[in-house]
């Protein structure tokens, strides 16, 4: 097989032609690092070894961009990343950035276990879930959740002055606050408890 031509492409790809028809777009400083160059004779091999080294840098260069963006847990790169590439190549991407310490589950996890308490005023079962769905390791998740302090009453109050209080007074909007605040994990307990500070307010 020979090289034909090799014409650049946007965000650092260029497009490889062999044998005068084109095979695909490949990341340029791959291509130039391995002598890709037009009239070189390449074989199958040598191909699928710049294919994997254009897979690899892409990958680990998309990965980098992600956490430069916003903190995320180790499921959550690993899972944006393997819209593009193999999963080989994303689990040694994540290996790599988790080697340097630029992706850590537990500081992420302590992080936004915080925010989750602190600004969605989630509940401790609500916490866990979402901590869950970002792929923490349940003892993990066991660890971070032992370390904060939820006032489970005290979040569900906070989450009805923002948003509930106004309309207490009809059993639809009695019903839509119920139901808001069980799907973010608070016990039906502490939900009347609390409703009935609110009810007998607004009937005195």
């Amino acid at each position: 097989m020979q090289i034909t031509a090799v014409e650049p492409r946007k965000k650092g790809l260029s497009a490889l032609y062999i044998d005068g028809e084109f095979a695909m777009k490949l990341d340029t400083e791959v291509l130039i690092a391995r002598r890709f160059d037009v009239g070189r004779e390449i074989d199958d091999e040598q191909l699928h070894e710049c294919v994997q080294a254009s897979d690899q840098k892409r990958c680990k260069d998309k990965a980098m961009w992600l956490i430069s963006y916003r903190d995320h847990s180790r499921k959550d790169l690993f899972d944006k990343l393997r819209r593009d590439y193999p999963d080989d190549i994303c689990e040694a991407a994540v290996a790599r950035l988790e080697e340097l310490g630029l992706i850590d589950d537990g500081r992420y996890a302590r992080r936004y276990a915080a925010d989750l308490v602190s600004l969605k005023h989630l509940s401790e079962r609500g916490v866990r879930q979402k901590l869950y769905e970002k792929g923490i390791d349940r003892d993990l998740i066991d660890e971070v959740v032992g370390e904060l302090f939820i006032d489970e009453k005290e979040q569900i109050r906070t989450i009805i002055d923002k948003k509930y209080a106004r309309s207490l007074d009809d059993e639809k909007g009695r019903r839509r606050c119920v139901n808001a605040l069980s799907r973010m994990g608070f016990s039906w307990s502490d939900i009347k408890s609390v409703l009935n500070e609110y009810i007998d307010v607004s009937e005195e």
